[in-house]
């Protein structure tokens, strides 16, 4: 089975620890567009790292993988007047721990799970890397301007 999801998690979560150690505040609520900020992009992340934490733990429980549709468009709007209410500095903290304890639970994923998350061909269940290099590529974009 290829766990090469794991390493990739682990440079992508280290990258985000990295970026949340070096922001500043006033860094932290700096605009990425479309209501967006900073944080607002981190919480987003902590959001979602939480969702595939669940529901891997859910999987891991009943030993089978079932879908779990969500409309991610309307779920972010719904979300970012919450995730704008959240102290910037505690967005970020939650994006890794986030980061951190959804990262654990894949880690650990029997092959028979495994093989079944790898049947559904959605890469992002066991490689939340891609997820989180997205928003910090945009992170780091704007912070240069």
């Amino acid at each position: 089975m290829d766990r090469s999801y794991i390493d990739d998690n682990r440079k992508a979560r280290e990258r985000l620890r990295s970026i949340v150690d070096r922001l500043t505040d006033e860094q932290l609520s700096s605009p990425l567009g479309e209501d967006w900020t900073v944080a607002v992009a981190l919480a987003h992340l902590a959001f979602w790292d939480q969702r595939s934490r669940v529901l891997l733990r859910k999987w891991k429980s009943t030993g089978v993988v079932q879908p779990s549709p969500i409309d991610i468009d309307i779920t972010n709007e719904a979300l970012l007047v919450q995730w704008h209410a959240l102290v910037p500095r505690k967005a970020a903290a939650l994006a890794v721990s986030s980061a951190e304890a959804v990262d654990r639970e894949l880690e650990t994923v029997s092959d028979e799970i495994l093989a079944q998350l790898e049947a559904v061909e959605d890469k992002t269940r066991l490689f939340r890397s891609f997820h989180r290099k997205m928003h910090l590529d945009q992170i780091e974009e704007s912070l240069k301007k």
